[in-house]
């Protein structure tokens, strides 16, 4: 077996669901070491948040430093029955490596390990710097791993020339994308509140329901915009609404909802935000509302990064990537404050999923993918 695919198997025999690490970090910070890596390792927390290790590891002291990042916590497996292998048991069959992470993304950071070893042996003499940032929360909050460490990494001096987060970004086959930004996410939970009665008497009583309805549909009905050229349309989901009432001759006290937001770089979180709280202001009636912000919209202007990408995969798979902004928040929305960065990695369909499984052949072209990047980028 390869080095990338046994400290693959490792790494997913350590059970580290979020916010468990479970001896992950161990695993990659002793092989990172072997090879000449200064591991350092830093926990940050919170006051109503867990406690999260994670790690940094460079190696050399000068020179340009490409960094790869990405985290090595997981969703938890769910119903264990349901799959047709261990969850965490690494076990390869038919050719796919399986096991909760062996995409998202576990098997990327084994695939950086095994490109820093190919890229390595290819250049002796080799004397400027690959550093690592893993983290521990991302499948989470998101609130003491990846934003935190590259703060502190920026406080230590520590400075990145261009980044590759190894989320899983091929949806069908490898080499069919990469991701150069993101959309930002807001969410927001409302409560309306009314007053009790019976349905026979509304007059003795005061339904928030209509009143919620209202608010959700202004909300619901406005088109945010018609995308650009790099991002599709924002779009705003109802993903909740409940009364908690199950009686049907009773007008209910209050009715809460909760929906999400996923915008590009026409607006900022503030803004909508803003919007959100005058549309309830207006038609809500009585009610509370709580309103997250869990990233910015933010696009990382395809240059050198992308280019290596497109490059070595259209080298190796003969696919040249598309530059795409679509799916969920990743860190990499963390570091683009920081440096270029770009994400690539495995085929994301069976991710979160029951039997979690990444083609071996994939791995093996992924380890190539990424040394041709860094031989891109140092040559």
């Amino acid at each position: 077996m390869s080095t990338a695919l046994e400290l693959a198997q490792s790494l997913i025999r350590c059970p580290s669901v979020t916010p468990a690490d479970e001896g992950a970090l161990d695993v990659l910070q002793k092989a990172l070491e072997a090879r000449g890596f200064k591991c350092t390792r830093k926990v940050f927390d919170g006051d109503d948040s867990d406690a999260i290790d994670n790690l940094y590891a460079r190696l050399g002291t000068k020179g340009r430093n490409f960094c790869f990042a990405g985290h090595t916590d997981v969703v938890p497996a769910g119903d264990a029955a349901a799959w047709t292998v261990d969850p965490f048991g690494g076990e390869v069959k038919d050719g796919r490596l399986f096991g909760r992470g062996a995409v998202d993304m576990k098997t990327g950071i084994a695939c950086f390990v095994g490109a820093v070893d190919a890229f390595l042996a290819a250049h002796p003499d080799f004397d400027e710097s690959i550093s690592f940032l893993i983290t521990g929360d991302e499948e989470a909050d998101a609130i003491n791993g990846t934003v935190k460490l590259v703060e502190w990494c920026d406080q230590q001096g520590e400075k990145f020339d261009c980044c590759i987060v190894g989320e899983p970004t091929n949806p069908k086959y490898l080499g069919e994308m990469m991701k150069v930004g993101r959309r930002g996410s807001i969410t927001g939970w409302l409560t309306v509140y009314g007053a009790q009665g019976h349905v026979a008497y509304p007059h003795l009583a005061d339904n928030p329901v209509p009143r919620m309805i209202k608010t959700l549909d202004v909300l619901n009905s406005r088109e945010l915009d018609q995308g650009t050229d790099h991002f599709q349309p924002s779009n705003l989901e109802i993903t909740t609404v409940d009364a908690g009432n199950t009686a049907t001759n009773v007008v209910p006290a209050k009715v809460s909802a909760a929906f999400n937001i996923r915008f590009n770089d026409q607006h900022t979180g503030s803004d909508l935000k803003k919007w959100i709280e005058d549309v309830c202001a207006e038609h809500a009636g009585a009610h509370d509302l709580k309103v997250k912000i869990s990233g910015e919209a933010f696009l990382s202007n395809p240059g050198k990064l992308a280019n290596l990408i497109a490059d070595a995969s259209e080298k190796i798979t003969g696919k040249r990537p598309e530059m795409s902004t679509t799916g969920g928040t990743s860190d990499a929305r963390f570091i683009q404050k920081y440096t270029e960065v770009a994400e690539f990695g495995l085929v994301g369909q069976s991710m979160h999923k029951v039997d979690e499984h990444a083609m071996v052949d994939d791995i093996e072209n992924l380890v190539k993918i990424y040394a041709e990047i860094l031989s891109g980028f140092y040559d």
